[in-house]
């Protein structure tokens, strides 16, 4: 194996599982996912088709935010974390922003979550009771709450909502904000009437449309998640547009995730509830009970939900996970398929962010620390490659030698193997076992919410941000501003050079074509991750650079040739 190094082998893993997952993985898993969600649509909605129909057509009047945000009488929503508004009519969660993060570095605005359905943007929580036929007149989008008491709802002031259906009925909210993230409503329904009746609880979120900025890369997970006893489900925009997926469960939560914030409902603990994934003129995840609510005559009955609005901060996210006692709610957070890597990794990068002040030392000191950890690993493989270089002129003259008997070659091969004590496969595994450290440090890099908007040194002001520098205006030098494709910073193209001469410090191909392919490959990865955030590329170089100054050390001891 002369040509496993650390450069190809991590080069190649990575473009083994991007294409991999992009063209191959995915496309069977959605065909899956979708096979499996046909039988369960067909199974749970037949097992619960008593159950009201909570997902009807809806026609919303295109407006203004301002507008729609003054068009109704609104209860006021403030913490040391958000900021919005309840809409008084239906009672529905759709004005709501992060007081402690900015759209980005040149603006004051704060990022805005939830919209009122009325704009193009709509991005809304409603929580309420159906009934089967519509037997009971319940409230519903365009029932006008009336407030008691309070108007303004905060981690110290509870704000109550009433509706009267004149009917009989009366329907109460008692809604709580914490000093974070989370809303609990308990919802009451009155009966004055002589009848008992039959009620189903429900809470649903509702988005008009897919988000601009959704990636759609294989490496986060963006569009509707749940855990379904114990289940974690995740599913695309797409998919849902195909086919509405729905699932039974007696424990779980569901919502829809971003990149760096999520909205998620959870149901009453211990209760069948049927949750559903669909589009029908907007992208909907909801639930309902599948077992109603009775209220006798003259008496009352309540349930319970809580609904999260939140930026996925780690430490928040297990705080609530633990509080809560939500199963599962911390993957609410991509930490990808080396989970037991990914999130150790990312505490031990927050201590030293914490420790250092700067989340760019951080990555160093971490992509330090785990060169140090495996060290003695890359120190076994480095000599294998070594060797492997030093015998490399006289494996050129037994294949010029032998170049019409293959054969003969192979045993000329071999003897000289063994007359060097080279084991072909021995640079292999320690470098087999580095690679999941690497895409699990690379994965907490590129989903961390704490790197968001944190400067470096120079010109680098936000690491979850490309580099604002490009080579097509001499990086600033000539007044002129690129198209985004042609911006290929400096840290890119330190990554690339210090990948080129990695490539020189290790043995060649063999094969004159796939040397050629290896020649290309930083120029083809400093394309590739340009457009990435540059905390992932200044980590990508600072692991090259230490590479390679362990790799040059061993290769002075060797005396082997560094051409």
């Amino acid at each position: 194996m002369d040509n496993r190094n650390v450069f190809v082998a991590i080069a190649l893993s990575m473009a083994v599982l991007l294409f991999w997952g992009a063209f191959f993985e995915t496309p069977r898993q959605v065909k899956e996912n979708q096979t499996l969600n046909n039988t369960q649509t067909n199974q749970n909605e037949t097992q619960t088709d008593i159950t009201p129909n909570i997902n009807q057509e809806r026609v919303v009047k295109k407006i203004s935010r301002k507008d729609a945000l003054t068009e109704v009488d609104r209860v006021i929503i403030e913490n040391e974390k958000v900021k919005g508004s309840i809409s008084l009519k239906g009672a529905i969660f759709d004005d709501l922003s992060f007081k402690n993060y900015k759209k980005d570095l040149k603006s004051e605005d704060n990022v805005v979550l939830l919209n009122p359905k009325e704009i193009e943007d709509g991005y809304f929580i409603e929580s309420g009771w159906a009934s089967v036929g519509n037997e009971v007149q319940v409230p519903g989008a365009d029932s006008l709450w009336q407030v008691k008491g309070n108007r303004v709802l905060s981690e110290k002031n509870d704000v109550v909502l009433e509706w009267n259906n004149g009917k009989g009925l009366i329907f109460k909210k008692t809604i709580r904000l914490d000093e974070k993230y989370l809303f609990k409503i308990k919802q009451e329904v009155k009966n004055n009437t002589s009848s008992k009746i039959n009620l189903y609880p429900y809470s649903q979120i509702t988005r008009n449309k897919k988000p601009d900025d959704v990636m759609g890369f294989y490496i986060l997970h963006e569009g509707f998640i749940g855990v379904f006893d114990g289940e974690l489900k995740e599913d695309d925009y797409d998919d849902i547009k195909d086919k509405k997926i729905v699932r039974n469960s007696d424990n779980g939560w569901l919502g829809i995730t971003d990149k760096y914030w999520v909205t998620a409902i959870v149901p009453p603990k211990n209760k069948n509830f049927k949750s559903t994934f669909l589009y029908k003129d907007n992208y909907r995840a909801n639930y309902i009970l599948n077992s109603p609510v009775t209220i006798d005559p003259k008496s009352t009955s309540s349930n319970d939900v809580r609904l999260f609005v939140a930026a996925k901060e780690v430490e928040t996210v297990d705080g609530y996970a633990e509080s809560e006692n939500i199963e599962k709610f911390d993957l609410t957070i991509d930490w990808g398929w080396f989970y037991f890597f990914t999130k150790p990794l990312f505490f031990v990068i927050d201590y030293l962010f914490k420790l250092s002040g700067n989340f760019g030392i951080a990555i160093v000191l971490i992509t330090l620390a785990i060169r140090i950890i495996f060290f003695p690993l890359a120190n076994y493989s480095f000599r294998s490659m070594a060797k492997m270089k030093a015998v490399q002129p006289e494996m050129t003259r037994l294949k010029e030698l032998h170049k019409e008997d293959k054969v003969k070659l192979q045993q000329e091969m071999m003897a000289l193997y063994r007359k060097e004590k080279i084991n072909p496969a021995s640079g292999c595994l320690p470098i087999l076992i580095q690679i999941p450290f690497f895409f699990a440090i690379y994965k907490m890099l590129f989903i961390s919410l704490e790197m968001r908007h944190q400067p470096f040194f120079g010109w680098i002001q936000d690491l979850s941000a490309k580099d604002p520098t490009s080579i097509f205006n001499l990086f600033g030098l000539i007044p002129w501003d690129p198209p985004g494709f042609l911006i290929i910073g400096i840290w890119p193209i330190l990554m690339g050079l210090s990948m080129y001469v990695q490539q020189k410090l290790n043995p060649a191909p063999a094969d004159p074509i796939q040397a050629k392919i290896f020649a290309f490959f930083p120029l083809f990865l400093t394309i590739i991750l340009a457009p990435f955030p540059s905390g992932l590329v200044v980590y990508w170089t600072v692991n090259n650079i230490l590479t390679i100054a362990q790799q040059w050390v061993i290769m002075r001891k060797t005396k082997v040739k560094t051409n």
